[in-house]
């Protein structure tokens, strides 16, 4: 886990890219009716302003929320790593589900001309999304990251 704010800054980083990349895809791939190239460029067209807004979503607001609660109710500082890294991360994947399906659902009534659906599309997408996300995140994502930026930045090597 990180130790400071720029590895904070870091590991957030690399994270979302992994995350929205991969959940880009399937959401695009779940509305063309299956994974295929078109929907991997698809997903790859969409992901930038998808990945801005989530990286702004994570560091901004979620994170904070999420560690909180995580430290407040589910783990204590003497906890095991893995105990703390299994309770940030769900509590971390709730709500960023929760507003990227929002984000999702206002980008295809863009697309679509047509914002009447906005709500149904929202409540239906959650659900969707976190079957995907959280197991993604806790056995996928969350260990290659891990790995990639401890093998990128030692411990100690990224001073606050």
């Amino acid at each position: 886990m990180p130790q400071n704010k720029r590895e904070s800054l870091i590991y957030t980083f690399i994270m979302c890219f992994m995350m929205v990349f991969w959940m880009s895809i399937y959401n695009v791939s779940l509305h063309m009716g299956g994974l295929s190239m078109e929907s991997i460029k698809a997903g790859w067209l969409g992901f930038p302003i998808a990945y801005i807004f989530a990286m702004c979503c994570d560091w901004f607001f979620v994170s904070k929320i999420a560690k909180g609660f995580a430290f407040k109710y589910l783990v204590k500082p003497d906890s095991s790593v893995l105990r703390k890294v299994i309770s940030v991360s769900c509590c971390m994947v709730v709500p960023m589900v929760i507003i990227m399906s929002l984000y999702g659902a206002v980008e295809v009534s863009i697309e679509m001309g047509n914002f009447s659906n906005l709500l149904m599309m929202w409540i239906t997408n959650i659900p969707k999304n976190f079957v995907m996300a959280l197991p993604y995140q806790l056995i996928i994502a969350g260990p290659v990251v891990r790995f990639v930026f401890r093998a990128a930045f030692p411990e100690g090597k990224v001073l606050a």
